[in-house]
């Protein structure tokens, strides 16, 4: 039950947290220590601190360590798949619509006026 509740909680961050990592916390301090109570404020403080210190991006960091600590090894892999899930979905549907419609006029316009402003 513990796994579906924190896919859940993950899964809800993953959707709505927009701005990227730092922008999340708020999101995970209010769903992990506020509403869940799964944590206290300092465990979650320590846990952003490791989280700002090893490589990668602090979300996924933080969800790896908030999931072992709630539920072992599997919450950490549950926490991590679910706030991954909703923007790798996301950027599926968006390669299989590129590559569907890659050959049509407009996309191929628009992907062409893009390219100074990535480079830029």
């Amino acid at each position: 039950m513990i796994y579906l509740q924190l896919f859940l909680s993950y899964l809800k961050i993953g959707f709505f947290g927009f701005g990227g990592g730092y922008a999340m916390l708020s999101l995970i301090q209010n769903e992990i220590v506020e509403q869940r109570g799964w944590l206290t404020a300092t465990q979650f403080a320590d846990i952003v601190a490791v989280s700002q210190i090893t490589p990668g991006p602090i979300a996924i960091n933080s969800a790896t360590y908030i999931g072992y600590t709630i539920a072992g090894f599997g919450g950490s892999v549950v926490a991590t798949f679910a706030v991954c899930l909703p923007s790798l979905t996301l950027m599926l549907l968006l390669t299989w619509l590129f590559l569907r419609y890659r050959n049509n006029r407009f996309v191929h316009s628009v992907v062409e006026a893009i390219k100074p402003v990535v480079i830029g």
